[in-house]
């Protein structure tokens, strides 16, 4: 069944920018890491970026979930969202959140344009987001100076500082 979205089609602005914001970011998140001349922070990045990326288009491959517009097997997790979010992440815990957030904003907009083109049900950005920010997570340390995380558990609110020595 061909589902259509009367939100964005193919040919959608709306739809390139998210392809191009997918693109920006960890781009951005990369670039900053010579800027900064962080050479470990470029490693980090490397590592995150790659375990990411086999990660998400294994589950793709492997779960071969059909996308709402019925084109193709590949719709969970969001590629496009997993990418956006692990750059978004990477910036995050390197660099610190007062950084992080036009890229996690930016990220949240790709993972919207993602279920506007029919492309991808929410629950497939979701995922993506989540794969993106823990392989981010796995790999990247702060840079210098505080990081703040925020932390949730069942029942459990806080905030974790860290710092680099």
């Amino acid at each position: 069944m061909l589902v259509h979205s009367p939100f964005a089609t193919a040919s959608d602005p709306v739809v390139h920018s998210g392809s191009f914001l997918r693109t920006l970011i960890p781009a951005l998140a990369y670039g900053t890491t010579f800027y900064m001349h962080d050479k470990e922070g470029r490693w980090e990045f490397y590592k995150s970026f790659f375990t990411n990326y086999a990660a998400t288009y294994a589950l793709k491959k492997t779960i071969s979930k059909t996308r709402p517009n019925g084109e193709d097997n590949e719709s969970f997790p969001s590629g496009h969202t997993s990418v956006a979010f692990q750059g978004a992440a990477f910036i995050h815990l390197r660099y610190g959140i007062k950084y992080a957030v036009p890229a996690y904003m930016a990220a949240s907009y790709v993972g919207w344009t993602r279920m506007a083109s029919d492309n991808h049900y929410v629950v497939d950005v979701v995922a993506g987001a989540a794969l993106g920010i823990a392989s981010s997570y796995i790999f990247t340390k702060p840079y210098h100076g505080f990081v703040t995380t925020p932390l949730v558990d069942s029942g459990f609110y806080g905030i974790s500082i860290s710092k680099q020595w």
